[in-house]
């Protein structure tokens, strides 16, 4: 099995998730490309088994980045991708100091959301997605955060 990832990364949060899929993945024996997507092009995407996109949430949504990448990307339809973000850390109501229900976070954080959107409107079949927390503007990522990325790749089989 071959897997593409490409991710987006200012600070090197989404570099350190990548990375460490990239490990997980590789004791399974499958291999993994990793793509910066500063540095790829859409046309120039080679094929594989699976795609992963990663952002980080930017005012609830993905990066413009990502956004124009995806919006470019032209891939068979029915080939599968997973998403895996890295996502600003839900915070208390500054008036009730209660934090925000999963319902009420989903309406703000809405990075996946969107990106599935263009992603399944062009005929791609989402296989897993997930997010990892940074605690602050730059990070770092949230403590224990390579489990959830252990989760993610529990997600996904070693061949198709």
């Amino acid at each position: 099995m071959k897997i593409e990832y490409f991710h987006d990364s200012k600070y090197g949060n989404g570099a350190a998730v990548a990375e460490e899929f990239n490990k997980l993945m590789s004791a399974r024996g499958v291999a993994v490309n990793i793509h910066p997507i500063k540095d790829s092009k859409a046309k120039d995407i080679h094929p594989a088994d699976l795609y992963v996109f990663s952002s980080p949430g930017r005012i609830g949504s993905p990066t413009w980045r990502v956004t124009r990448f995806l919006k470019k990307i032209n891939l068979p339809k029915g080939v599968k991708y997973a998403i895996l973000t890295t996502e600003g850390t839900p915070t208390p109501n500054k008036e009730t100091g209660k934090l925000p229900t999963e319902e009420e976070w989903a309406k703000r954080q809405r990075v996946i959301t969107k990106m599935n959107v263009i992603l399944q409107g062009k005929g791609l079949v989402k296989l897993a997605e997930g997010k990892v927390y940074i605690t602050g503007m730059k990070g770092p990522l949230e403590d224990g955060w390579q489990k959830k990325v252990e989760s993610f790749t529990s997600q996904i089989p070693s061949s198709f």
